[in-house]
């Protein structure tokens, strides 16, 4: 089971590294990451378990996070029409995006970064990725809204990038061009 005291924190390098393709078939050792990366996630999302194992609660984690560099991560959170997505991402890809951007009007947050960080992070508003799951299958998706959002955030941590590296230094509320502002629940 994934705790807090299993998240790396900024600073560390391995957050700054970039992941590295993951092999099929999947290793025993690397089934049991994923799967255990998206158990933290159900569980961070738990009132009880949270409180009793004092977990913060996260809607996506990437292997790097877990001072792993494997090119995976997973999400569990609602999408736009409440439908629950609750899956890992292996080896994915933005195949595809919009032209139109977003942007969390409340900043974004992570589970590395243990600080609040004011500003706007710009994203595509919307995305179609390719990704395989724990068996090897090949998925593809479109996503918008915190899905895409989140996506993207997690995609960027397999790639050594933090959020904050995208928000505009000099004015971290500037506006970002052609983008719909995204209001989280």
């Amino acid at each position: 089971m994934i705790l807090m005291d299993d998240i790396i924190r900024e600073g560390h390098p391995t957050l700054r590294t970039k992941a590295e393709e993951v092999k099929f078939p999947l290793t025993d050792e690397t089934r049991k990451l994923a799967e255990d990366m998206l158990q933290y996630l159900i569980n961070s999302q738990d009132p009880e378990m949270a409180e009793k194992y004092n977990l913060r609660s996260g809607i996506g984690l990437a292997a790097n996070q877990v001072n792993s560099l494997q090119r995976m991560f997973a999400l569990h959170l609602k999408d736009e029409a409440g439908e629950q997505l609750s899956f890992v991402a292996i080896n994915p890809k933005i195949v595809s995006h919009s032209v139109e951007n977003t942007y969390l009007t409340a900043g974004e947050g992570c589970l590395s970064v243990d600080r609040n960080i004011p500003g706007y992070v710009p994203r595509h508003a919307r995305i179609t990725v390719k990704f395989k799951t724990i068996d090897g299958e090949e998925k593809k998706m479109r996503l918008k809204g915190l899905p895409a959002i989140a996506f993207q955030h997690e995609l960027d941590h397999l790639n050594g990038v933090m959020f904050y590296d995208r928000i505009n230094e000099k004015n971290p509320f500037a506006e970002i061009p052609d983008s719909i502002p995204y209001e989280r629940d």
